[in-house]
């Protein structure tokens, strides 16, 4: 069977695309258990973020598991790419070293690689292959992360979208700041304005107490989701990422919000894939809405200059997947020479255990020795010789011309003669 991987990723695909191809909440592990019944596919880890969604399998087809994706996400063409076997082992690497990244190098997507990959495992979606490449896809990481500055400083979009806020639009020692979610993204951000002395944080999530843990450790006031729209007037700045299906704020709620503020203008970033606002907020005269697609160019600074690291990691990884493709293929060999000295020593104990009964028995040890040598020889060749006739049947030369390699002529053998004396048995 083949390494696939299939997805689309913000390279390739619109966030509009994007968000219907995530899996989120509790369709992620609905979807690896649609995965373990699929035909065809022996393994598979699904990995969902913001910015990618991407099925690594082990299968015979991979238009099948194209036709799997779409049947959740609908029409990919044009979208949708594919890699196998040594490309997809590469590609892999890159992503969990954070170099196929919006923000190159970012840190937070080796850790959502593993996420995915614990819950293949939990979900029985995984066998020994794709465990030991993701194994070997975490060192790969960690050393090109240490070897190289690939990493250094490490900037999310969180800190890019807190960036794009303090030099673009407000002074945030003077601005009020709403965050909705209590996720990884909403703490960095959360983080970020804190070190920028944020004049007032207000964090709203579904599950008070994880928005009340996140505001007391940053300074914050933490509110219920249900109390959203009645304090969304009071923030000059919205981050917002949470893993709802369904936008969270809503046109008609900006535009409330805006007319309380006096049109006092309101700057939106929505973090999340799916997304979080109504992309028709952007319509609205003084709400100015960012999405992690805009976030694409604010970031490209940062891209340069990581540039000349982000070689030095892909020479790594470059090597990598030619050592790792090396002790794949070198696997695959051994599996037969073990076959092969398995059977052989199967064989040996079961005619050595055998004749060990014969001479307990009081048998001749010439003739139990007799017996045991023809036995030997009989079980040892008979797969080759009955594959060797079929092979001459079906004019497979290749067969033929392997097993002249194999077992060439002995100079000097002769057939065994008939013994003389041993009476003659027929009539």
């Amino acid at each position: 069977m083949t390494l696939w991987v299939l997805g689309i990723n913000h390279q390739t695909a619109p966030v509009e695309l994007r968000e219907r191809a995530a899996f989120g909440g509790d369709a992620l592990p609905r979807a690896m258990d649609s995965l373990r019944q699929w035909p065809q596919l022996a393994e598979a880890v699904l990995l969902s973020t913001c910015n990618r969604t991407e099925l690594y399998a082990v299968a015979d087809d991979g238009q099948s598991l194209a036709h799997w994706l779409e049947s959740h996400a609908g029409d990919l063409q044009g979208y949708l790419y594919q890699h196998r076997d040594d490309d997809a082992v590469r590609h892999l690497f890159r992503v969990a070293t954070g170099l196929d990244s919006m923000v190159l190098g970012e840190p937070q997507i080796l850790g959502q690689v593993k996420d995915a990959w614990s819950l293949a495992r939990a979900s029985g979606a995984i066998g020994q292959r794709l465990d030991q490449l993701f194994q070997q896809t975490f060192a790969v990481a960690k050393r090109a992360r240490t070897d190289t500055r690939v990493g250094a400083n490490p900037v999310s979009v969180a800190s890019t979208a807190v960036r794009l806020a303090q030099d673009a639009f407000a002074r945030l020692d003077d601005s009020t700041v709403l965050l909705v979610g209590a996720g990884e993204t909403i703490e960095l951000a959360a983080k970020h304005l804190a070190e920028a002395r944020v004049k007032r944080l207000l964090i709203a999530n579904r599950t008070l107490a994880h928005a009340q843990d996140l505001a007391s450790r940053h300074g914050g006031v933490a509110l219920p989701l249900a109390e959203l729209e009645r304090h969304l007037a009071e923030a000059d700045v919205v981050f917002s990422a949470t893993a709802a299906r369904e936008p969270v704020i809503l046109q008609p709620q900006v535009a409330g919000a805006l007319r309380a503020r006096r049109h006092k203008p309101m700057l939106l970033f929505d973090l999340a894939v799916p997304r979080d606002i109504d992309p028709a907020v952007a319509g609205l005269a003084d709400a100015y809405l960012y999405t992690v697609d805009d976030m694409e160019r604010a970031v490209e600074e940062n891209r340069r200059s990581r540039r000349e690291a982000a070689t030095e990691a892909e020479t790594i990884i470059d090597l990598q997947v030619a050592r790792y493709m090396e002790n794949l293929r070198a696997t695959h060999l051994q599996a037969p020479l073990k076959q092969l000295r398995t059977f052989g020593e199967t064989t040996r104990l079961e005619l050595l255990e055998k004749a060990r009964q014969q001479l307990a028995n009081g048998k001749p040890a010439d003739e139990v020795l007799e017996q045991l040598a023809h036995g030997l020889t009989n079980r040892l060749l008979h797969p080759p010789t009955a594959a060797l006739r079929q092979a001459a049947l079906d004019g497979d030369a290749d067969l033929t011309r392997a097993a002249e390699r194999l077992f060439p002529a002995t100079p000097g053998y002769r057939h065994p003669v008939a013994r003389t004396d041993v009476a003659d048995p027929s009539p």
